[in-house]
């Protein structure tokens, strides 16, 4: 794990907590990010995350397949009414109904974000992290600003191993986490 550096975060009641890190873009995305995402789902799955993604193809397919090919745990939350709509590579699906409303679901359920690319559906969803204090990594995605004040609440990293260990020491840091009491006896 080369997060090895950062303190294990611990419930109030001494539990070691499972780190959950979405992972956001297009649904149909170019090569460059799909691979990039392929990866970051492998590395978060290897360093002990749960992936939480849209569950559909693109960006969050792949990183379905590399939490996937890395035996790690990748969660869908589906803006359809269909399970069958999910990509193959989840470990589990939430049926929504909710269609893009399904977007504050997702970033609520994390601890940090990794945006890859990305439609205005992404930028829905950094928006709705951002005003719930989810830390954002961006490879490749949107950059905001206002006036001629740039937003740098986005870590923006081009390397697929930095972007992954920036969001679990964000998410470190995050309470989100905390607040949720997800943790697991060590």
């Amino acid at each position: 794990m080369f997060y090895q550096g950062l303190k294990p975060l611990k419930t109030p009641h001494g539990l070691a907590m499972i780190l959950y890190i979405g992972v956001i873009g297009e649904r149909i995305c170019n090569e460059k990010n799909r691979k990039a995402a392929e990866r970051v789902g492998r590395l978060i799955a290897e360093n002990g995350g749960v992936l939480v993604c849209g569950g559909m193809g693109g960006v969050m397919e792949a990183a379905a397949r590399g939490a996937a090919s890395a035996k790690g745990t990748a969660i869908g939350i589906l803006p359809g009414t269909e399970r069958r709509e999910a990509n193959p590579y989840l470990s589990f699906s939430v049926v929504t109904g909710m269609g893009e409303g399904r977007n504050i679901i997702l970033v609520r359920s994390c601890d940090a974000i990794i945006a890859i690319g990305g439609g205005y559906g992404t930028l829905s969803e950094i928006a709705f992290a951002h005003k719930l204090d989810v830390p954002v990594v961006g490879i490749a995605t949107w950059s905001l600003k206002r006036g001629d004040r740039v937003d740098e609440k986005i870590v923006v990293l081009s390397d697929e191993h930095q972007a992954v260990k920036k969001a679990f020491e964000l998410a470190g840091r995050s309470t989100a986490g905390i607040q949720s009491g997800r943790a697991v006896s060590l």
